[in-house]
């Protein structure tokens, strides 16, 4: 892993070159004016373009999306997210209202090819039993398929895959899919216009419990290549994350290549994202080559996908009354699992981030310190994020008037409802600020954390901390400009300074969504006892509000029509910003810093789907939601003592 970072010292001498050293080029200014060049976008040295994708997308190949009945493929998964219009797996036209910057399908490792065979009925799975089972009940497609899907993944999860089922590194097909992979991320990169990633999901599952990681490559098929993707089955594989570290280092090694890895979805890990020992060593203490090894390989986390956000909880965030957001508070795939609160605080963003800094006091690296990315986890092959346009996770949960109410998973124990398909969400969005739409530029920007993630929306999100921040700079237009000079971005350290540090915001709507109802600025922070605390500080909001007594700002209203259904940015703000000064702050403590965007109200998908279906749903499935943008944190490090 090399992390590339941009020259900030050519901007700081862009800004601050004294007339001296210009009148040596130009004596007496007779050629020029002196300073920075006159074109304000010459010689720049940041970026300056934001640019908005997917992380993490399933297609047919993947055995849980194909036994559903997908049979979209990843090059009709490109077409889609290039902006055509393609046929859905349930033979509805689809099509995306603006096309994505880059997408990264990310099928999974194991069983790579037996999906297929499967379906296809290739002799060695049909003289197996369970494998011939399969096939007839993925013949059937729908439900079945659906069950069937589960329960194959759960078979896996569970180490109890029989041998004619059991497609690893080694097997002829693993290798053939794999070869068509990288070929369709090839054929469908476009330079400068949409990048494609070679890229597969490692799906590491204890017990049901998820760990998985979305593995990403910098590398095209000539480094990429050279390998076929790691598995987690035994013995060529491993459920650890930590032999999934080992194999990225030798990747590189061998290869010369560049790879990252991308945790997803702790809010189903059961307590294990952020765990505060290592639960694959008997629930041993983590030690300094764990910190340093996580802190290498998992630079970003995906906070929020169609599976729930995971930013925070009500249960970890009392005091925040935006905590309560699209929550998915369930066991994952172990259906005898009911989330527990002390599972809560080991899966969740901020509080991950808070777990990470205590561990730095333990072993000198924070191995939880993590950029924020959206994504999608779709296994359908679209990834859909508008709440007017979405499609689901799986075939079963395309557009159909009973989705909204279907049962997706009950609890073993006593059968009783644990998921319903309307607590689903559109996918998110990763934004990330790069110098081009390149493979490499996208990369690199993601390997320094300079990414945002967002629910969907299209939120135009800068966030700089630093010492020498003035509230006029929030009103220059060359924003981008001052917050180099003067700071760091969005996923950065933060070094001790003079007094408490200042931090530049500035958010602009979604041109094609709601306006904004505020920015809020969430520190967290370790006390002198080393105990974690957190706080949520409004910094700029809409409609000249006034906060109470309480401190808290009152709602900004609602305007949406679920008649329609749709809404009216007749309240909220088109752009919101300022310079915010940490009013809490203690030189001798660490804190981390993150922007959260909240727009006003509009329709949720089960919204649209009552309209567009003629649907009497229940009064307890959610009809609105405030979309929200996350930035990636900036860290603050005392002065050593």
């Amino acid at each position: 892993m090399r992390i590339r970072p941009y020259a900030v010292g050519l901007i700081v001498a862009l800004v601050a070159a004294p007339a001296t050293a210009q009148d040596a080029i130009n004596p007496e200014g007779l050629d020029g004016p002196p300073g920075r060049p006159y074109s304000p976008h010459a010689d720049r040295a940041f970026p300056t373009n934001v640019y908005f994708g997917d992380t993490h997308v399933h297609t047919g190949l993947s055995a849980d999306a194909g036994g559903g009945g997908t049979v979209l493929m990843p090059r009709d998964a490109y077409r889609f997210a290039r902006g055509e219009q393609v046929t859905s797996n349930t033979g509805q036209p689809v099509k995306l209202s603006r096309p994505f910057d880059f997408y990264m399908i990310t099928d999974h490792s194991d069983g790579m090819g037996l999906i297929t065979d499967i379906k296809n009925g290739a002799p060695n799975i049909l003289a197996d039993p369970l494998g011939k089972d399969f096939h007839q009940r993925f013949a059937q497609g729908g439900e079945t398929a659906l069950r069937a899907a589960q329960e194959l993944t759960d078979t896996f999860a569970q180490g109890n895959i029989p041998d004619a089922l059991n497609y690893q590194p080694g097997n002829p097909s693993y290798r053939r899919v794999w070869d068509d992979i990288m070929a369709a991320a090839e054929e469908f990169n476009d330079p400068g216009v949409f990048s494609t990633f070679i890229a597969f999901e490692w799906t590491s599952l204890v017990s049901g419990n998820n760990l998985h990681r979305n593995v990403i490559f910098r590398d095209g098929p000539e480094r990429a290549g050279q390998i076929v993707p790691y598995s987690t089955t035994p013995p060529i594989g491993s459920r650890d994350p930590k032999d999934l570290w080992v194999w990225l280092e030798n990747y590189e090694a061998t290869t010369g290549g560049d790879v990252t890895a991308i945790p997803h979805n702790g809010n189903l890990s059961n307590g294990m994202m952020f765990a505060m020992q290592d639960d694959f060593a008997d629930r041993a203490p983590y030690d300094a080559a764990y910190a340093e090894a996580r802190a290498k390989w998992e630079r970003l986390y995906e906070s929020n996908q169609i599976k729930g956000d995971g930013e925070t909880h009500p249960f970890l965030s009392p005091e925040d009354e935006f905590a309560d957001f699209e929550n998915f508070d369930y066991g994952n795939l172990d259906a005898s699992v009911k989330k527990t609160e002390a599972m809560l605080a080991a899966e969740y963003v901020r509080s991950g981030l808070l777990r990470g800094m205590q561990l730095q006091d333990q072993l000198g690296t924070n191995p939880f310190k993590f950029g924020l990315v959206g994504a999608a986890d779709t296994h359908t092959g679209l990834s859909t994020p508008g709440s007017d346009n979405f499609f689901g996770k799986f075939t079963v949960y395309e557009p159909s008037p009973g989705r909204s109410t279907h049962i997706s998973r009950t609890y073993v124990e006593d059968g009783k409802p644990a998921l319903y398909s309307w607590q689903y969400i559109p996918s998110g969005l990763t934004a990330v600020w790069a110098e081009s739409n390149t493979r490499g530029a996208l990369f690199d920007a993601m390997e320094r954390r300079e990414v945002y993630a967002t629910t969907g929306t299209r939120i135009r999100l800068r966030f700089f901390g630093g010492y020498g921040f003035e509230e006029s700079d929030a009103q220059r237009r060359d924003l981008a400009l001052i917050g180099y000079s003067k700071g760091v971005p969005m996923g950065s350290d933060l070094p001790a300074g003079d007094g408490a540090p200042s931090f530049l915001v500035y958010a602009l709507r979604d041109p094609m969504g709601a306006n904004l109802d505020r920015v809020q600025i969430v520190k967290g922070w370790l006390d002198a006892n080393g105990n974690p605390r957190e706080k949520v500080y409004d910094v700029a909001w809409s409609d000249g509000r006034v906060a109470g007594d309480n401190g808290k700002l009152t709602p900004v209203g609602d305007t949406v029509d679920l008649s329609i259904p749709s809404w009216t940015n007749t309240i909220g703000a088109s752009e919101l910003g300022g310079v915010w000064q940490d009013p809490d702050f203690d030189p001798a403590l660490k804190a981390f810093y993150y922007v959260r965007v909240i727009e006003i109200p509009t329709p949720r998908w089960t919204a649209y789907d009552a309209v567009k279906f003629d649907l009497d749903l229940p009064e307890n499935i959610p009809m609105k939601a405030q979309q929200r943008a996350y930035a990636s944190p900036i860290w603050f490090t005392p002065k050593p003592r």
